[in-house]
């Protein structure tokens, strides 16, 4: 399947707008491969700008981490991921010296108008509600589980199923029922 030229631009504005891309560039389009390959199937779904634009916001950045780990830049770490370019600065004997610490505001990013933060945060707030009532109409599938652990902590399918005892393939086939349900009420 083609992608149109737009949404081609689409995918590259929001993946440079990570802040995971910063520091990062020279992997770009090992990033736009795998976001593309990942939005695939549901970039020709939606018809709203606002809302694609949001999952792809999502898609992106879940794509960034894969890559980044993939390429030994990004490692997990107890309280999430962190880059394996930081050092952790351990302190024996209470002196620390703070002549080689640098800060980097790069990673920063501050929104452009309050009218796209209220935008994007009703979008994820009706995905949020949506996929909360698909979870509670079946709640044996654990989809809201599910969703979390890939989407909020950036688990691999794996992953998730060494944690939740199920098989691969039925993480990502319940995966791809949930986003199949939340594609259609979105229609």
């Amino acid at each position: 399947m083609e992608l149109a030229q737009d949404k081609i631009e689409l995918i590259s504005k929001v993946i440079k707008e990570d802040r995971k891309y910063s520091s990062n560039e020279d992997l770009y389009d090992d990033f736009f491969n795998e976001t593309c390959r990942r939005s695939m199937s549901i970039i020709n779904a939606i018809d709203s700008e606002t809302t694609l634009t949001a999952y792809l916001r999502r898609i992106a950045t879940t794509s960034i981490i894969n890559v980044l780990k993939d390429s030994g830049r990004l490692k997990r770490t107890k309280s999430g991921y962190m880059s394996t370019k930081e050092v952790i600065v351990e302190n024996t004997d209470n002196s620390l010296d703070y002549s080689r610490l640098t800060v980097d505001y790069s990673s920063v990013k501050v929104p452009q108008t309050p009218e796209e933060v209220v935008i994007q945060k009703d979008i994820l707030q009706f995905v949020a509600d949506t996929i909360k009532k698909i979870d509670k109409e079946d709640p044996d599938k654990q989809y809201l589980q599910i969703y979390t652990l890939r989407y909020d902590k950036g688990m691999t399918q794996n992953e998730i199923s060494a944690d939740l005892g199920i098989s691969q393939s039925e993480i990502s086939k319940r995966l791809y029922r949930l986003m199949d349900k939340v594609k259609s009420i979105l229609k």
